[in-house]
């Protein structure tokens, strides 16, 4: 039975609260993915007590509350409850073996209320408990943001844990001190059955950010010219990142220790200048520039508790963090130090990565149109050769002559100068054109922009042979095992599309075009027939551009754009997009979307005004359409009656003839005579008359 029993399986049930936030998410994730005593020091050679052993067989399930009801359930846990009131919630925690309430960032009044609720109803039902249960409240280093240093001579000796009785809070965060306290009190009376703890976290970074988002944002979208540091920046922040906050609270939860306080930082240090510098190194223009705090207020890019966190000013050193747990950090020194793996967490948790695309083809087939067409659908940067060798020029003679406004070294300005002055040689040189070297040089620099890192680009008509895209992507670093030629895999296009058409589609196609854009284009009849002809020879070759990329099994996509009734590229951004799939940024900015509904809200107007004119067309049509029916109508009925009348006289005509041969003459005589005698009864004597004439006939 005891073997049966050391060899089975157990778990514990933890509960989170908020499992859907930033913070708590991150914590209750990583703790699903965890064997239960997966951090505990490894027994020694006389074998583990059974309860141990039993116990890192098992792993943890999550359980715990989502605030937002219309999401998404997280898949790494077991059970998620909404809207649940705290008489319904309180069985649900009881049957947990550890409660976590995460009240350390953007926590409301009532989470915090919430959070000291659990602990008082758990410790009010604390004799029913079957086995121990641990509470831990993961609250802020902002319960210390007042504290005053531990040497007044020497600010930069660090607070301890030992500082505890010490420590001030923020104004802003009594009721987490408060929190804090409660938990803290209610640990004591029956350790064997419910043992509490308090983490007091740093500033949390990492797997996607949270309150440093704003600083990755703007950098890697490339918003400003500097980053923007809000104050001064000298404060010190306490930072930790919430992957190792999590293996704090794992630690916690497998060891038990005896001490209940722990302060849960990295050994950074850093200023928030530091911090929000290297960011804007990494992934943005590599500068910054501070703005008085107020400013984020009235943009509204920060809340006032952002601020309050940025603000802090602390030196901290985990003491009995350390000499307590088995951590494996993932962060130990900090941000600055571990930036890349940061920013790395930052673009595959956002899905910001860049969408390099490479269009070919022959002259005038369309490449920059459906070059900007894709930039515009997936915010990239357009790489046409001619404009980057123009901003390379612009930005150096700015460089230079701008030296003293930026604030550039001498050394800064007088590398400057010697390119500008290398490239103004080189085309004295070459009649007005670039040597190979040095354009090979401004693409490769471009490519390895930031703005381009960050985004992707489209590269339009370049390289436009073998040896060029050999020169420009090869990556003397990299060492390939196979006959593949070396690449920068960082700038390499990922997409290629090669734009067909034929000659006789592309010179009509030319002789169509407005005077301006042939002038432009430098698509004369000689000088388009040239460039046409050198493009195809350059193609028939073994060794062509396409060829490069097939050798690097980066298949180009051929496109056949001989259609004249599609001058939008209808069907060739279909293709394109379908194959790249969808865009990888934030999707559109707060201007875009305004945009969008302007736009909406116009073409909604348009679509009403057409919706009206048709509907009266069809109105005055219907009705045009009863009138000529009614005027048809009319003209039948009165045929109608004319042949009627016309019948009637058809039938009539004998009975007239007999009237006049035989009726009339005589009683026209009558009348007359009548009218010549003036009876006093004419009709009497008519009659007379009648008869009289009749006898003697």
């Amino acid at each position: 039975m005891a073997n049966e029993k050391k060899g089975s399986y157990r778990t514990k049930r933890v509960f989170v609260n908020n499992i859907d936030t930033y913070s708590s998410k991150c914590i209750a994730k990583f703790l699903s993915t965890c064997m239960v005593g997966g951090s505990l020091e490894e027994a020694d050679e006389d074998g583990p007590a059974e309860d141990e052993t039993t116990l890192q067989d098992g792993t943890f399930q999550i359980v715990g509350t989502i605030s937002n009801n219309e999401g998404e359930k997280p898949s790494f846990a077991l059970e998620c409850y909404t809207s649940q009131k705290r008489d319904q919630l309180l069985p649900s925690l009881l049957e947990c073996d550890v409660v976590v309430y995460n009240i350390s960032e953007h926590a409301t009044a009532e989470l915090i209320d919430e959070a000291t609720w659990a602990i008082s109803a758990l410790h009010s039902d604390i004799d029913s408990f079957a086995s121990q249960k641990i509470f831990i409240l993961i609250s802020s280093v902002m319960t210390w943001a007042m504290s005053k240093p531990a040497d007044p001579n020497d600010p930069e000796i660090p607070l301890t844990e030992d500082d505890y009785r010490r420590k001030k809070h923020h104004p802003n965060f009594k009721e987490h001190t408060n929190a804090e306290k409660t938990v803290l009190k209610l640990g004591k009376t029956k350790k064997s059955k419910l043992s509490s703890y308090v983490v007091a976290a740093g500033i949390q970074y990492g797997m996607g950010e949270n309150l440093l988002h704003y600083f990755f944002k703007t950098s890697w979208l490339g918003e400003f010219s500097r980053a923007p540091v809000f104050g001064p920046g000298t404060n010190v922040i306490p930072t930790i990142h919430v992957n190792d906050l999590a293996g704090v609270i794992q630690n916690v939860i497998d060891h038990k220790p005896k001490i209940h306080y722990f302060l849960a930082v990295d050994d950074s240090n850093n200023t928030f200048e530091d911090i929000v510098k290297i960011i804007s190194f990494v992934l943005g223009p590599g500068k910054i520039k501070k703005v008085p705090k107020e400013e984020a207020y009235l943009t509204n890019v920060l809340t006032n508790a952002d601020m309050d966190y940025l603000s802090v000013n602390l030196r901290i050193e985990p003491i009995f963090l350390k000499e307590t747990f088995n951590l494996h950090w993932v962060s130990e020194a900090g941000i600055i130090d571990n930036i890349n793996r940061v920013v790395e967490e930052y673009k595959l948790l956002r899905l910001l990565w860049p969408i390099r695309i490479c269009l070919l083809g022959p002259p005038a087939v369309g490449k920059s149109s459906v070059a900007e067409k894709l930039c515009k659908h997936y915010k990239l940067h357009h790489i046409n050769l001619k404009e980057v060798i123009d901003e390379k020029m612009k930005h150096l003679e700015e460089a230079v002559n701008g030296a003293e406004q930026e604030g550039e070294s001498e050394e800064a300005v007088s590398n400057a100068q010697d390119q500008l002055d290398s490239l103004k040689d080189s085309m004295e040189q070459n009649e007005g054109r670039l040597s190979d070297g040095l354009v090979y040089r401004i693409m490769r620099d471009k490519l390895n922009s930031t703005p381009c890192r960050n985004h992707g680009f489209v590269l339009d008509g370049f390289p436009k042979s073998y040896d060029q895209a050999k020169e420009i992507f090869y990556d003397e670093l990299d060492y390939p095992r196979s006959k593949m030629p070396a690449y920068n895999k960082k700038i390499i296009p990922e997409f290629i599309f090669s734009l067909e058409a034929s000659d006789d589609f592309l010179k009509e196609r030319v002789q169509n075009l407005p005077e301006s854009v042939v002038e432009k284009m430098h698509y004369s009849k000689n000088e388009y027939l040239t460039r046409l002809k050198k493009f195809r020879k350059a193609n028939v070759e073994d060794e062509t551009v396409l060829n490069y990329f097939d050798e690097l099994e980066i298949h180009p996509e051929h496109i056949e754009v001989n259609n004249a009734v599609d001058p939008e590229y209808g069907a060739v951004m279909d293709k394109i997009t379908r194959l790249v799939g969808r865009p990888r940024n934030y999707g559109p900015t707060p201007e875009e979307r305004e945009e969008m509904e302007r736009k909406s809200i116009k073409e909604t107007a348009q679509r009403l005004v057409l919706e009206t004119a048709e509907w009266k067309r069809r109105e005055a049509e219907t009705a045009a359409k009863m009138a000529t029916q009614l005027e048809q109508w009319n003209r039948h009925v009165t045929e109608v009656k004319r042949q009627e009348h016309e019948l009637l006289e058809a039938r009539s005509a004998p009975l007239r003839n007999y009237l006049m041969n035989y009726v009339m003459p005589s009683l026209t005589e009558g009348m007359m005579e009548c009218c010549k005698a003036k009876p006093d009864d004419p009709i009497d004597f008519l009659a007379e008359y009648l008869l009289r004439n009749n006898s003697q006939d």
